[in-house]
């Protein structure tokens, strides 16, 4: 791996903006291709300007939810989210860092990647978190990780990217990576329980009264993720389109129905929004730029390659390269590339290893976004301090104990496989039930039960079907080849029973009866002796007329 790797990294422990780094490296390392006709500043613009990037929803997206964010933090909307919260979970130890986790995995979520989390509900929950007690080190490091569970939740676009180029049905895939993604967030809201009641952070009474006042005098705001979630499962609204009705909603609740806001501070809240989408977005664009060099480079399949030249041939030692293979490539690409270039080069890896492709799934986009939050490249690092105006140094310290807490999940999850596939066990025994109904091999079962190179050449996982079936999963064509040809016993069924008149078989055998006795007879008024065939072939005859 070249040197621009620890280029970056001291760059950036300096202070450089991030964009910078990037935007520089990706320039000193075309500069410096071992090939003439690459030397050349114009090819960091080549992802950044096709259609994947300019034309992706996200940089509407990001915008907008930021928008939507710094709406609600300048008004009262932090003070009513407190109320209802503590009027709901106000009775349990951490409960407001209880609701910053649930909604940080939810927007994460419905828009793909944790860093529009980070500025959406990082910075409405923030001030009110501090003001209720909470540390700022907790503090910061909550809203800096609490989404990264949210990608493996529905609807999130980059497990439909993993169902789409792995060949599973994407539904079965969010069931799949469902009960992972619940186990990082019991993780997480643990810790928070254990916060709250190490920092002592005032609990109150469980009121019913006021948990329905508190939920009513809120409800303008719980609409608004109520709206993106309904335009996006019911398919009205494309993700940009929900992020603008977002926008509009809220504006108007906060303007004319709260009347907490001014024109002017609305005007003021605009331009604040649209600085840091700004400097997020250019970020984005030189991390484009970077991936670019990245794929020219072959830099993924150079440090797989490394690997197995080095004798990884058990699937424990391919599950221990890939999660850190995926990790690092967390640090060097978005989660949209990083499916995009690496998951084909895993593909034929994982099936050679029989690799549940839920498992693969969820350590992959795991791996991902862990990599996000990790000291010192990690993206959302550089978006938090961004946002919240803290010094990279002191986000590195404060999100330890939070990529702790998100590796073990991983940890169990890399340890224990039936947690991503459980789910769907019962889809496979509905598979193989089906399948033996049929007489045939359960290719739908192989599906779900180990990755496949070739979705259209389906091959089987288990020990037990690789030998019933062949390593190729063709063994039902040579049983069907070794069946024993029809004999006599299914003549009879060629006719559709005795008054159906004679069929082409009685054709055949009176033609056969009659040329054999033609040819033996000389002279036609001769006595011709009786011939055994010729009396078989009678009897098949005439069984054949009377129905057997």
């Amino acid at each position: 791996m070249k040197s621009w790797v620890i280029v970056i990294i001291l760059l950036t422990l300096v202070g450089m903006p991030l964009f910078a780094v990037m935007g520089g490296i990706s320039i000193l390392s075309w500069l410096g291709s071992d090939l003439p006709d690459q030397r050349f500043v114009r090819f960091i613009a080549a992802n950044v300007l096709e259609d994947k990037f300019s034309n992706s929803p996200i940089l509407v997206t990001i915008p907008l939810f930021t928008f939507v964010g710094y709406l609600m933090a300048e008004s009262k909307t932090p003070d009513r989210i407190v109320r209802a919260a503590s009027a709901v979970l106000g009775w349990m130890p951490g409960g407001l860092a209880i609701v910053c986790i649930v909604a940080s995995a939810f927007f994460t979520t419905l828009t793909g990647g944790s860093g529009v989390t980070i500025v959406a509900i990082g910075g409405l929950l923030y001030p009110a978190l501090r003001r209720q007690g909470y540390s700022e080190k907790f503090t910061l490091g909550l809203v800096t990780t609490a989404g990264a569970m949210g990608l493996l939740f529905f609807p999130s676009p980059l497990v439909m990217v993993y169902a789409f180029l792995a060949g599973v049905d994407v539904t079965r895939a969010y069931k799949a990576t469902f009960p992972p993604g619940l186990l990082l967030m019991v993780l997480l809201c643990g810790y928070a329980f254990w916060e709250g009641i190490r920092s002592g952070i005032p609990r109150a009474r469980f009121d019913l009264d006021e948990v329905g006042k508190a939920l009513w005098h809120v409800k303008w705001e719980l609409a608004t993720p109520l709206l993106v979630a309904v335009g996006l499962t019911t398919g009205l609204m494309e993700l940009d389109e929900s992020a603008a009705a977002a926008a509009v909603y809220t504006l108007i609740v906060e303007v004319f129905v709260y009347k907490d806001l001014t024109w002017r501070k609305v005007v003021k809240v605009a331009r604040d929004a649209m600085t840091l989408s700004g400097a997020i977005i250019i970020i984005l664009a030189m991390a484009t730029a970077m991936t670019n060099y990245i794929i020219q480079e072959r830099i993924p399949q150079a440090i797989l390659e490394w690997f197995v030249a080095r004798g990884m041939n058990a699937a424990w030692q391919f599950i221990l390269v890939l999660n850190i293979f995926l990790f690092i490539l967390g640090m060097l690409m978005d989660a949209f590339s990083a499916l995009l270039v690496a998951l084909p080069l895993l593909i034929p890896l994982a099936s050679t290893f029989q690799v549940n492709p839920f498992h693969l799934a969820v350590m992959f986009l795991l791996n991902l976004e862990i990599a996000y939050v990790t000291p010192p490249v990690g993206l959302n690092l550089f978006i938090s301090s961004f946002r919240f105006s803290r010094p990279i140094v002191d986000v590195y310290r404060v999100v330890l104990p939070f990529v702790a807490l998100l590796a073990l999940g991983l940890g169990l999850v890399i340890v224990a496989p039936s947690l991503s596939s459980f789910m769907i066990a019962g889809d496979v025994a509905d598979a193989r039930a089906q399948a033996a109904k049929s007489g045939v091999a359960p290719r739908e079962a192989w599906l779900l039960e180990c990755v496949q190179e070739d979705t259209n050449n389906l091959k089987p996982c288990s020990k037990e079907d690789i030998a019933k079936w062949g390593p190729d999963g063709q063994g039902i064509a040579a049983k069907e080849a070794e069946k024993p040809k029809p004999t006599g016993d299914v003549v009879p069924a060629m006719d559709s029973g005795p008054d159906a008149g004679t069929n082409e078989m009685d054709d055949l055998l009176k033609e056969m009866l009659g040329s054999d006795a033609d040819a033996g007879a000389p002279d036609a008024a001769a006595p011709k002796a009786a011939d055994p065939m010729d009396d078989l072939l009678k009897e098949m005859l005439e069984a054949g007329k009377d129905g057997g």
